[in-house]
């Protein structure tokens, strides 16, 4: 069975696949700090409480954008599944380009993502993924990365809006009934949701007048599915992205290792 560990700067997901399907996935938040003792400690449980352990698992494949956090990610598949784990960006196997002045600088998210979003829908597209960053990225119909339009993400700005303004509450994000609030969280609730919704389709409008072709838009991440029903300009909302994108690196860096 294959662990897939996806780390984003708010939330850990950890899956497990047993070669046909996703058995089981959990998300944590992500701490900087966390052992790979007090990863283990969280993953045994949650396996147990699903029929599995640690015996069960014959490989690991991590991606994160928190590099204090992935020593201690590589050592839980070290000292507990004995494995030398897959990192995206380090000993993978992507097969697509990366055509950005520096590749280096796309996040393993991205490329995950990419891959994820290519091998489901095709090329050419918009992949937005929504979390701490609100990710805008451009995939060519050969599945190559080809440029990225990064904004805050919509709990970063209400976090900002409320620690800025003294008498700004914090507040839930949600689809508020009407454009014009009549007290401070409705009117927030609207300027938030409906100029996040703003900020998404002007982004979409002007990043396929530059590209010159249709492009099929797909959304991911946690906070993705708000925007459902609010906008036509998103083709599809995938919450699997970032696992099969996962799934498929894994498969295409075994199957390169046993053609070398």
């Amino acid at each position: 069975m294959l662990l897939a560990i996806e780390q984003g700067n708010t939330n850990t997901l950890f899956a497990v696949h047993d070669g046909e399907k996703w058995l089981a996935q959990w998300r944590t938040a992500t701490e900087s700090t966390r052992t790979a003792d007090e990863y283990a400690v969280y993953l045994y449980q949650l396996l147990q409480m699903n029929g599995l352990d640690f015996r069960m698992i014959d490989d690991c494949i991590i991606s994160s954008v928190v590099p204090q956090s992935l020593f201690n990610l590589r050592k839980l598949a070290q000292r507990y599944f004995h494995k030398t784990p897959y990192v995206i960006g380090d000993n993978t196997h992507l097969g697509i380009e990366v055509r950005i002045d520096k590749p280096s600088e796309a996040g393993a998210d991205r490329l995950v993502n990419t891959i994820g979003a290519w091998i489901r829908y095709g090329g050419p597209l918009i992949v937005i993924d929504s979390g701490t960053a609100t990710t805008f990225d451009v995939v060519c119909a050969d599945g190559a990365l080809e440029g990225t339009a990064i904004a805050p993400g919509i709990n970063l700005s209400v976090q900002a809006l409320h620690q800025a303004a003294a008498k700004l509450p914090r507040i839930a994000i949600e689809k508020p009934a009407h454009y014009i609030g009549k007290d401070t969280v409705s009117a927030m609730q609207s300027g938030i949701f409906w100029g996040y919704v703003g900020l998404i389709e002007y982004l979409i409008d002007k990043i396929q007048a530059e590209y010159g072709q249709p492009m099929t838009v797909v959304a991911t991440g946690g906070v993705a599915s708000l925007f459902e029903g609010a906008t036509t300009k998103i083709h599809a909302f995938d919450p699997d992205l970032t696992l099969r994108g996962l799934l498929e690196i894994y498969q295409r860096t075994v199957r390169k290792r046993e053609n070398d």
